[in-house]
């Protein structure tokens, strides 16, 4: 059988770097299989991606040596046109691949491109906006869509070409959690439906995991150090030695002294076992302290009676009132366009409510521009991209200081604290265009931090992160938080930074406020978890199949988890 892909003996180097991106890769994966790459951030996964659908070296430079196939065609002897008919890759930021006015134009690109007859190709369109349930969407702008439908609008892209190859480059990293479990169980339908081969590269393992993969490869250090199967993964201590992030389940049982030798079901969090489980979860935690919680302070953001829509589109807020306080770690979630984002560039001044007041410090903000509230509230996007207009990487970071005129001195100082927190002073001189996806993440993190804010609004700030360097920015916002008294408003569908950090999650809905609650407790109301596109933990799910309760359970795994992490 020819493999669908074979990597062998590859070396690649970027133009622009000193040292290989990827050494000496052997890999072959057959036709059918669905494959799950995971690794630190700057491991090489995204270039192992960008080899497999000819990015590298068609569109970006450097020297490879060793030999890529893909589909039996040799990926530096081809064309990128050629290899996107085996290969159809979707983005973790489907807004990058659009290049239609609607919908259904955007789906019938590739068609266009091959002087596909019209009938046919509405007939095409159809099919693929049918099977992945886009067809109410069709005469829709893409970016109007919400994070699940632009999703899947890429995917109708890829699928049209019906090539035999399915690349996804992190497809959880925009999606709320109920959606991104939608994504992952309709990729491995697709999977099966059509016998596609599917790679997928994901920082979240566990996400991946509630779906059948065939093969997980763990990367680090630009190599592949582990090609094993979902269960002998998880056996391993692989994911602590690359430092990733076991299942929440998993580490349930390693607080509780159990021996992953003894787990039966290891991958399927539904099933997995254990000799006399429930005792030994129960003794475990009615041995815990139960936590100690954080007083509250004096106000620092006051919204009142906040009412706000899109011209043409919905009311996102009628008669909305909210309280942050000084000293909060407040998490903000809730389904993909739900009004997050809008929230806070109605605080940051970029969009104006319709009526209503927002107070900060006792100031009515209507009365500051965007500039004056930016020395007070600082603000770091989704995309990082929208944000970064140097080209080295400490010329970035040193933006914010340099344009507010600090001493030479006060700039080096501040910008080498926030790259060493960040994981980025290896890379100090690095151009922008050289880091990946979640380094320019961290890039954006670290000028804001620089400017010392009162209040620092992150929307989704670990997207793209891996868990070591997430783990280190989350502690070091935590310090900003309790040691200087930086209020932080994280917007984020990451249950597990909810859990970790948050010392209070405000719950969005289609009708505003559904719930302000410690992060546990939102977790532990099935409700709430369904109205607001959340999902169900599996430490909920096994609580509830043990008997404990969900609430105690969950906040006791997520405090030993954090004393662990590294």
């Amino acid at each position: 059988m020819t493999p669908a892909i074979k990597f062998d003996h590859v070396t690649f180097q970027y133009d622009s770097q000193a040292e290989p991106t990827l050494y000496d890769i052997n890999l072959t994966i057959t036709p059918g299989e669905k494959l799950l790459i995971v690794g630190p951030s700057g491991s090489g996964k995204s270039t192992l991606g960008n080899l497999i659908n000819g990015l590298i070296p068609h569109a970006l430079r450097g020297q490879l040596t060793g030999r890529v196939t893909v589909a039996g065609q040799d990926v530096a002897a081809s064309s990128l046109a050629a290899l996107s008919r085996h290969v159809g890759t979707v983005l973790q930021d489907p807004d990058s691949q659009f290049v239609g006015l609607t919908t259904a134009e955007d789906i019938a690109f590739a068609l266009e491109n091959d002087a596909i007859a019209p009938a046919r190709m509405r007939q095409q369109v159809a099919h693929w906006a049918a099977t992945l349930n886009l067809s109410q969407q069709l005469e829709l702008s893409p970016q109007a869509l919400s994070g699940g439908q632009k999703q899947r609008t890429a995917m109708a892209g890829v699928l049209i070409d019906e090539g035999e190859i399915l690349l996804f480059d992190e497809p959880l990293a925009a999606l709320d959690p109920a959606t991104g479990k939608r994504a992952i169980a309709l990729i491995d339908a697709l999977h099966r439906q059509f016998n596609m081969t599917v790679v997928i590269i994901e920082h979240r393992l566990e996400d991946v995991l509630t779906q059948p993969v065939d093969r997980v490869i763990v990367m680090d250090g630009g190599r592949i150090q582990a090609d094993l199967t979902p269960e002998a993964l998880l056996q391993s201590d692989w994911l602590r030695r690359v430092g990733l992030r076991a299942p929440l389940y998993l580490e349930a049982l390693t607080a509780a002294g159990i021996e992953r030798a003894t787990i039966t079901n290891i991958a399927d969090a539904a099933t997995v076992s254990a000799p006399q489980l429930k005792t030994r979860l129960t003794n475990w935690l009615g041995a815990q302290a139960p936590p100690v919680a954080r007083a509250t302070q004096a106000p620092l953001l006051t919204i009142q009676d906040l009412t706000f829509g899109y011209p043409r589109g919905r009311q996102l807020f009628a008669h909305f009132d909210l309280t942050i306080n000084r000293g909060d770690m407040l998490a903000l979630v809730g389904a993909n366009g739900v009004g997050k984002s809008t929230l806070s560039q109605l605080i940051t001044g970029f969009v104006a409510p319709k009526s209503g007041q927002l107070r900060f410090n006792g100031q009515d903000l209507a009365a500051l521009s965007v500039k004056e509230r930016a020395d007070h509230i600082g603000y770091i996007m989704q995309d990082p991209n929208q944000m970064l207009s140097k080209l080295q990487l400490s010329d970035e970071v040193a933006l914010g200081l340099t344009l507010r005129h600090a001493d030479a001195a006060t700039i080096q100082a501040k910008v080498a604290q926030a790259l060493q927190i960040c994981g980025l002073y290896p890379f100090r001189n690095w151009p922008i265009s050289a880091l990946s996806f979640g380094q320019k993440k961290r890039a954006t993190i670290a000028s804001i931090l620089t400017l010392d804010p009162e209040l620092l609004i992150l929307d989704e700030p670990t997207a793209g992160q891996d868990w070591r360097h997430y783990t280190a920015m989350m502690r070091f916002l935590e310090t900003l938080n309790q040691q200087h008294g930086i209020t932080m408003l994280l917007i984020t569908h990451d249950m597990h930074l909810m859990l970790e950090y948050a010392t209070r999650t405000v719950v969005l809905g289609s009708q505003g406020l559904l719930l302000d609650a410690p992060p546990a407790t939102v977790l532990s109301q099935p409700d709430i978890i369904a109205a607001a596109s959340l999902a169900e933990t599996s430490l909920y799910a096994l609580a509830q199949r043990v008997g404990l309760d969900p609430q105690q359970f969950t906040a006791a795994v997520i405090a030993n988890e954090r004393q662990a992490a590294p």
